[in-house]
């Protein structure tokens, strides 16, 4: 009885371990290198992101206009907040949740520093009224005096973070991810 017990624990432990692991992959340096910098300057890149489920970014915009055809109004203005989104919500939902995630402010990003973030956005899942939006993104800290790359990892596909409510506007999803990438990255830095 006890072996039993001890092995359905041991089981336990390692399914809630896989189910709450970090997927991200290092390929250059490491989050030691970052050890001892306190502010960052983030830089958002979408170039080349591809959308789940469509071939290009422009098959996926295509798609949404075209089911907004009968009000050219709404079709343009899809592709319009697609793009405008970005700035107005996306980067900076990133930033504020990286920033409040370190209390007493032991790391920040900021609008100058020494030490470069580049998150570049390689994959959007954009999710459904009950479905949580996900992101990939590789993100490269690049020390600007010498121009050395101190670190780049790979977040895949980080499921945004759920709110209380059930998400009908596809941009509140979306940030949703974005302050779930912030999180775990946050949290490989704390």
């Amino acid at each position: 009885m006890f072996t039993k017990l001890k092995l359905i624990i041991i089981i336990s432990i390692v399914f809630t371990s896989f189910s709450y692991s970090q997927r991200y992959k290092i390929y250059e340096g490491s989050f030691e290198n970052l050890k001892d910098i306190k502010s960052f300057k983030a830089e958002f890149n979408y170039d080349n992101i591809q959308v789940h489920g469509f071939e290009s970014e422009e098959a996926f915009i295509k798609e949404k206009q075209e089911k907004r055809k009968s009000n050219p109004e709404q079709a343009e203005k899809f592709k319009r907040d697609w793009f405008l989104n970005r700035d107005k919500y996306y980067n900076p939902a990133f930033i504020n949740y990286f920033n409040s995630y370190f209390k007493k402010e032991e790391r920040k990003i900021v609008d100058e520093s020494q030490y470069l973030m580049k998150v570049h956005l390689t994959w959007i899942y954009p999710g459904y009224a009950l479905e949580p939006a996900k992101l990939s993104a590789d993100i490269d800290f690049i020390d600007t005096f010498n121009s050395k790359k101190l670190l780049a990892v790979h977040f895949d596909k980080v499921i945004g973070i759920e709110k209380k409510t059930m998400e009908t506007v596809e941009y509140e999803r979306i940030i949703g991810a974005f302050e779930k990438l912030a999180k775990n990255l946050a949290i490989q830095l704390k």
